[in-house]
């Protein structure tokens, strides 16, 4: 079982960065810890469907950003905090939207793209982007 917080949105403009933050807790009988899930961000607009922004392997060597990110965008995590970040850069109009974090349970990949494919969703934290 994980719980996932996000913060860090708010109200931004465009052109700036933002830097989000995942906390993770984790309570396992079958000593599943945080160093051993891949995590994601996606992000949801109004009237438009969740998409994948980025994705983390276990250990964070290994990372993915999606292209509409991709050049603005950094995930990482700290295994040690149960924490993983998402910062973009030169924010857009487009990239307003409510951001979730996600952690896959049971991985036989490094890192993972789809929604379906994540066990556990934190709230969201919405970022606004004023032009």
């Amino acid at each position: 079982q994980m719980q996932l917080v996000e913060s860090g949105g708010g109200l931004v403009q465009a052109g700036d960065s933002l830097r989000l933050t995942c906390a993770a807790s984790v309570r396992s009988a079958s000593g599943r810890t945080f160093a051993t899930v891949p995590m994601g961000w996606f992000r949801q607009a109004p009237g438009r469907e969740r998409e994948f922004v980025a994705a983390i392997s276990r250990s964070g060597r290994k990372t993915l950003c999606a292209d509409s990110v991709k050049g603005r965008c950094t995930i990482s995590r700290e295994n040690n905090k149960n924490t993983i970040y998402l910062q973009i850069n030169s924010l857009k109009a487009e990239d307003a939207a409510v951001y979730f974090c996600a952690a896959r349970a049971d991985p036989s990949s490094d890192y993972y793209v789809n929604s379906y494919e994540y066990d556990y969703w934190g709230q969201g934290t919405q970022v606004t982007v004023t032009v």
